[in-house]
């Protein structure tokens, strides 16, 4: 099932965050808990991890973007 990942707040004052590092690409496989991208917000860096087993589809957010809560980010195969 093809699912869209949106950038969650992860900090109660959240707004937005950096795109660091894209840990897969499309068509790699992914195990759940494994982390799929890092962010950088103001106060934190922080990995996001796969919510479960997938591939991913496609990246929207390239490295270095800022993204606003609640974007889509990429699309992965669940």
């Amino acid at each position: 099932m093809k699912m869209t990942l949106k950038l969650s707040r992860v900090g109660m004052n959240m707004e937005e965050a950096t795109i660091v590092k894209w840990y897969k690409q499309p068509g790699e496989p992914f195990k759940a808990g494994e982390p799929l991208y890092e962010i950088e917000t103001e106060k934190v860096n922080q990995e996001i991890a796969a919510p479960s087993d997938g591939t991913m589809i496609e990246i929207f957010a390239r490295e270095g973007d800022i993204v606003k809560v609640g974007n889509q980010v990429c699309v992965v195969d669940l």
